[in-house]
């Protein structure tokens, strides 16, 4: 069974990825993986209730079709991390909002909070 606060960051700079990460993980939450790419974000999507994805991945600009997938095949909740809100195009059916890069730590959290409260 998924645990409820089982977390994927879905983003390919390490370094933004580990600061979500961090964030995350000092609030309680339980970060299952970091998905540089759409094949990673799909293999870690059965174990996760909530995905961070960032719209361009490593595999190119692959993050909305990976949220819709994620949302559609596990019904992961989806938040957006992006500076450019207007390139996700369709949201995913669970998208629960959108957190703007550069992102503070309560942005992290009260996004992750409302992803859960769904």
């Amino acid at each position: 069974m998924t645990p409820k606060n089982a977390v994927l960051i879905v983003e390919d700079e390490i370094l933004i990825a580990m600061e979500i990460e961090r964030i995350l993980q000092d609030a309680g939450y339980e970060v299952v993986a970091i998905a540089p790419d759409r094949t990673s974000a799909l293999s870690a999507g059965p174990a996760v209730r909530v995905a961070f994805v960032d719209l361009n991945l490593r595999d190119g600009p692959t993050g909305p079709d990976t949220a819709r997938e994620l949302a559609e095949r596990f019904g992961v909740r989806i938040v957006y991390v992006t500076a450019n809100p207007a390139q996700i195009g369709k949201e995913a059916p669970t998208a629960v909002g959108c957190v703007r890069k550069p992102f503070t730590d309560e942005a992290i959290l009260a996004a992750a909070e409302r992803a859960l409260q769904v």
